[in-house]
């Protein structure tokens, strides 16, 4: 490990892109550790993002702090290393035996003062991250819709939506692994709305990434169809198509890798889920809105003094949901995590399902047992249940006239 603590030592620094733990040893709880340089009352830190079981956790590290977890992580818990700085990039592997490899790329001359360069006038100006859709290049459809000026520069009043997709790219950045390579991706993305995630998505995958993907967008909504599809055709974005319609009923595809919910409302977003399992479909990203289903069901004696309060039980009813959908999804064979999407002053709707499809379908009664305590019948357990296809479900649902 000395020539990985010599290699720490020389790249924890400003200049520091990030740095990523991963390939977790058998029996570890913590699944992936990301670590990033941040500027907090005009001291650097190390920020570790620490992804263990369905949950994120963060700790703001000293740079000697830093590199004494690291080298901890790689001896009991992680076998792999991957690190880029302006200097270069680093790999380091831990084999089954113990054995260390270390790898350092070096980079050349005008790549290290560029990289250098930039990382350090966004920590100066206080930008804790350095985008994946960058500042100062202007994205087309960013400009079209709003977010940047023709320079690139984001637009100040929409500052919340550039680091919203970002973020959110994020997220699609870390599953990427877990994607065939070897043939054409296919994404739907249900409720697209004015699409500003389902655009970025396609440009870095498509423009930045350079991978096979097809996108479809679905909204119930003519005139945010019509206006999406027309700025597809603007920049000639030929595999990303928008259609009004709602996933329960589509049957357009065969197969669907990703299945991306954003804001699907109330019950909308468990047959979202469900749709998505039928599919096998890899991933999962899951963002719900409204959960109200469970604020009409749940009771529970030991809990009445908390859910006599209306807003502490509409609270615990939406958080109460999510953690239920995400152990139905376990069920199916998906390891799951609930992860925080944005920051909490910016909208209460934050939580991300994330489901990625590992193995097959296991049996298990914790969803069962946690329903009955509280009286809970979630939508989406009753269509595993049934076994029935989400359009009749939908159908029968409409008919019955239940709202949307």
């Amino acid at each position: 490990m000395e020539e990985l603590k010599n290699l720490l030592i020389k790249y924890l620094n400003q200049d520091l892109e990030q740095l990523v733990l991963s390939d977790p040893r058998k029996g570890r709880e913590e699944r992936k550790v990301r670590i990033r340089p941040v500027l907090l009352k005009g001291q650097l830190k190390f920020q570790a993002e620490i992804f263990r079981g369905v949950q994120a956790f963060h700790e703001n590290l000293s740079r000697e702090e830093a590199a004494e977890r690291i080298l901890g992580w790689m001896e009991d818990t992680f076998c792999q290393l991957q690190l880029s700085g302006a200097e270069g990039d680093v790999t380091a592997l831990v084999s089954k035996k113990g054995r260390v490899t270390v790898k350092e790329k070096r980079k050349q001359g005008s790549a290290r003062q560029k990289a250098g360069g930039v990382k350090k006038a966004s920590l100066e100006h206080n930008r804790k991250k350095t985008y994946l859709l960058e500042e100062g290049k202007p994205v087309p459809f960013l400009v079209e819709l709003g977010v940047m000026t023709g320079e690139g520069h984001v637009v100040h009043a929409r500052y919340d939506k550039f680091r919203q997709i970002n973020r959110f790219l994020e997220f699609i950045e870390d599953i990427l692994p877990e994607l065939p390579n070897d043939r054409e991706l296919t994404i739907l993305d249900f409720g697209c709305g004015k699409s500003y995630l389902t655009f970025a998505v396609y440009y870095y995958l498509r423009e930045c990434r350079g991978l096979d993907v097809r996108i479809i967008g679905l909204d119930l909504k003519k005139d945010v169809i019509r206006k999406c599809s027309a700025l597809s055709r603007k920049y000639g974005y030929e595999k990303l198509t928008f259609l009004e319609g709602d996933i329960a009923g589509y049957e357009g595809c065969d197969q669907v890798d990703m299945v991306v919910t954003l804001h699907a409302c109330d019950t909308a977003t468990d047959y979202a889920l469900y749709k998505a399992v039928k599919w096998n479909a890899k991933v999962i990203l899951s963002v719900p809105c409204c959960q109200h289903e469970l604020n009409g069901q749940i009771e529970n004696e030991t809990l009445a003094p908390v859910l006599k309060y209306g807003l502490l039980k509409e609270r615990m009813s939406a958080l109460i949901t999510d953690g239920l959908r995400a152990q139905l999804l376990e069920q199916q064979g998906y390891d799951t995590q609930i992860l925080e999407f944005i920051d909490m002053e910016h909208t209460p709707k934050n939580i991300l399902i994330r489901a990625v499809k590992r193995g097959p379908a296991k049996e298990s009664d914790a969803y069962e047992r946690c329903a009955r305590a509280l009286h809970a019948d979630l939508t989406l357990a009753r269509l595993f249940g049934a076994g029935t296809s989400p359009a009749d479900a939908y159908r029968k649902r409409r008919k019955g006239g239940e709202s949307r």
